[in-house]
């Protein structure tokens, strides 16, 4: 695993009103921690979990929900198992609010061995994560999602890069749009990210309002070996620490 993913020091980190915490998470711990993490979690989520019908998606679920209620108890000062939920119209989930409690907000990305958890105060965020697999037909989706300077780009990739180059701009375009919360209801050409191999993240233009992409700034998340990331927040007055969640305690 990079360097670039450290073990959290002890105390748990603070977050400062200009830092962006981003956690990867391993969504296949051990046994005795898949029971403890599940032990925190509501009726409704230990519900959910039972009607996985493979042993391994239930444990991916638990770990995720366990470990991001973990988090969350850690940020607030409170019990994970008092932590709770609203979601938006377009179902991106957030905190219920609490009179005189931070104004904590987060996001949750992931693929069946990994998942990254995004944290920060005051401060629209989205994250996205995608394991690069192989993709005979991204030209295909990319034609009918990317938008035409995407596209542009996308056909100008060696072959041989061109499945990461596909992921690359997936992530970036799926961190904008959970970051905005407006979900798949927003089409995914009405930006333009920058993907291609070597180009740095940047979110290009934004239609109809151009002055919409300076309001946002994109960062590359490099989780390990066989995944992409990325981070879209709001603003530009932020830095990002990465830490990696102990797989041995919850």
């Amino acid at each position: 695993m990079p360097e670039a993913w450290p073990h959290p020091p002890a105390p748990h980190p603070a977050l400062g009103p200009r830092e962006v915490h981003v956690w990867r998470i391993p969504l296949q711990p051990p046994e005795p921690t898949v029971r403890r993490l599940e032990a925190t979690l509501s009726d409704d989520e230990r519900a959910r979990a039972a009607r996985f019908r493979f042993p391994a998606h239930r444990v991916a679920y638990v770990a995720g929900r366990g470990v991001l209620r973990a988090l969350l108890g850690r940020y607030l000062g409170t019990d994970p198992r008092a932590v709770r939920f609203g979601y938006t119209a377009h179902g991106k989930p957030h905190l219920a609010p609490v009179a005189g409690g931070p104004d904590l907000r987060f996001n949750l990305s992931n693929t069946e061995t990994l998942a990254l958890a995004a944290f920060a105060l005051g401060r629209d965020l989205g994250v996205d994560l995608e394991r690069v697999k192989p993709m005979p037909d991204a030209a295909d989706i990319a034609a009918r999602f990317f938008s035409a300077p995407e596209n542009e780009a996308f056909r100008a990739v060696p072959p041989a890069s061109r499945e990461l180059a596909f992921f690359t701009c997936w992530t970036r375009k799926e961190a904008y749009i959970k970051a905005v919360g407006e979900g798949l209801s927003m089409p995914l050409d009405r930006f333009d990210v920058a993907f291609a191999p070597g180009e740095p993240a940047r979110l290009l233009a934004t239609r109809p309002d151009p002055a919409e992409a300076a309001r946002w700034t994109l960062r590359e998340l490099e989780p390990g070996e066989g995944h992409v990331g990325a981070l879209m927040a709001a603003g530009s007055d932020w830095s990002v620490a990465t830490w990696h969640w102990p797989g041995d305690h919850p």
